[in-house]
């Protein structure tokens, strides 16, 4: 696995981003810690930023862990807005509404533990954002649940998707990296959407609805 830029400008881009809430810098040491993947602040910026540009109310997130990337879409959609929390371990969303309480960010996260495709199929209506960060041999499915579900003008994100520089690493034959070339495909396929790779750490991307 290959970082997708030089170590020195990964950490030059990082420093650059101002301190983060103190509850936010607890989550990033204990993810740290514990080895639990999180988008980091520079992602997490980025997240909050195009959340943001189109004043999204409504985001789905497939896939929250800890809750970290939520916390910067919960502070995107302000109060009166929802964002969708998902993850399959009961632990990780006690711990993900425990750091969300204490930002006073919880009452705009709906939490839903268990499949993030079958917790989507089971809302209704459209998303102003839809962010995908499952298990990676799960991004098609996970492409076709949400991409019906964007509104037009919206925005379907995912991350991890040059997933270390193994997706064009002909050797690489694992699940999760020709899950993540086949969502790559699928993604740049679709006419409604217009969309770009940005190779900000392990790659998201960004896809705008239009059609």
């Amino acid at each position: 696995m290959t970082p997708i830029i030089a170590p020195e400008l990964d950490l030059y881009v990082r420093e650059l981003v101002p301190p983060r809430d103190p509850v936010i810098a607890e989550m990033e040491a204990y993810a740290a810690e514990h080895d639990v993947p999180i988008v980091g602040p520079v992602v997490a910026t980025l997240l909050e930023i195009l959340a943001r540009s189109i004043g999204a109310a409504r985001v789905f997130e497939m896939g929250s862990a800890i809750g970290y990337s939520t916390a910067f879409f919960a502070r995107a959609v302000g109060r009166g807005g929802q964002v969708f929390y998902t993850d399959g371990d009961p632990k990780n969303a006690e711990r993900a509404r425990g750091y969300l309480d204490r930002m006073e960010l919880s009452e705009r996260v709906a939490f839903r533990i268990g499949d993030a495709v079958k917790a989507l199929e089971e809302t209704t209506g459209y998303f102003d954002v839809i962010f995908i960060d499952v298990d990676k041999d799960g991004y098609p499915a996970a492409l076709k649940s949400a991409a019906p579900r964007v509104r037009r003008g919206g925005y379907l994100l995912a991350d991890n998707v040059l997933w270390s520089g193994k997706v064009v690493d002909v050797g690489a034959r694992d699940g999760a990296t020709e899950g993540l070339r086949q969502f790559n495909r699928m993604l740049f396929s679709l006419d409604e959407f217009r969309a770009v790779i940005v190779p900000l750490r392990d790659g998201v991307a960004i896809a705008r609805r239009e059609g």
